[in-house]
């Protein structure tokens, strides 16, 4: 079964960068709207930022300035570049798609395992 898969978390300190990456772990037909949600500790998953399959971009307002997201509709994978960070991004970042496997399959969302984003002051 097709799963997304997220690559790129790790430990860095504040300021520093990283940049998460994205992509089903099978060949699939297309994706619509994919993002990026977090999930801190005692918190509920909020979006971070979004993109649709033509470039429309939505970004939660903390993150607006620092963090940018792009994709590759070729190989249906996104990216969320993160600059300036701050403690606050400390989260478990978790990849979001909207798939469609086939040609005629209904699309549906899909979501990653998640990969832990550490920044440390």
């Amino acid at each position: 079964q097709v799963q997304l898969v997220e690559s790129g978390g790790g430990l860095v300190q504040v300021g520093g960068s990283l940049r998460l990456s994205c992509a089903p772990s099978g060949s699939i037909f297309g994706a619509a709207t994919m993002g990026w949600y977090r999930q801190a500790p005692g918190n509920q998953r909020e979006l971070v930022a979004s993109s649709t399959s033509d470039g429309r971009t939505n970004y939660a307002d903390s993150v607006k300035g620092r963090f940018t997201i792009s994709r590759d509709n070729a190989k249906n994978t996104i990216y969320l570049q993160m600059n300036s960070l701050k403690p606050e991004d400390t989260a478990v970042y978790y990849c979001n798609g909207n798939l469609q496997l086939t040609r005629f399959a209904i699309a549906r969302t899909y979501w990653g395992r998640g990969t832990q984003v550490t920044v440390s002051s």
